[in-house]
């Protein structure tokens, strides 16, 4: 009898192949989670209110967990910023001048500051590409 080609490699599966193909499906929840949520359906209000009461009376835990959900981990916002639009080396200059005086001013965060230059570094390449091109062009046409 010829052996079945597990896909193990020294007692690993090897990528790809799984030991229970027709395992758990994608987004399916475990038992235990099942029944927990069906044990606190019920009393969900009633659980929301005590952690409130216990956040407000100074439990540390309850209170981050309180403020977990009413302020929850800050993402990317919107930053206005005024800054020259770059259309050669003296504007690129100035831009990113615009963009140092606001970090140093508090206006936007480094990490947001690095992000719009970024943003203008990969125009400026686009424009350098654009006008490469249009350079190729130009010479095609004399040949």
């Amino acid at each position: 009898m010829k052996p079945v080609n597990t896909g193990r490699i020294q007692g690993k599966f090897a990528k790809g192949h799984s030991g229970n193909s027709a395992g758990k499906p994608r987004g399916a929840r475990h038992y235990t989670t099942r029944l927990a949520e069906a044990l606190i359906e019920g009393e969900a209000e009633i659980l929301v209110r005590k952690v409130i009461e216990l956040a407000i009376a100074g439990d540390v835990a309850a209170l981050k967990m309180c403020l977990d959900r009413i302020l929850p981990a800050r993402r990317d916002r919107s930053v206005r910023l005024k800054v020259q639009i770059a259309q050669n080396g003296d504007d690129l200059m100035l831009a990113f001048d615009q963009i140092l005086e606001a970090v140093a001013k508090g206006e936007v965060t480094p990490e947001e500051a690095a992000t719009i230059a970024g943003i203008i570094e990969r125009r400026c390449r686009v424009f350098e590409h654009v006008e490469l091109i249009g350079r190729i062009k130009a010479l095609e046409a004399q040949l």
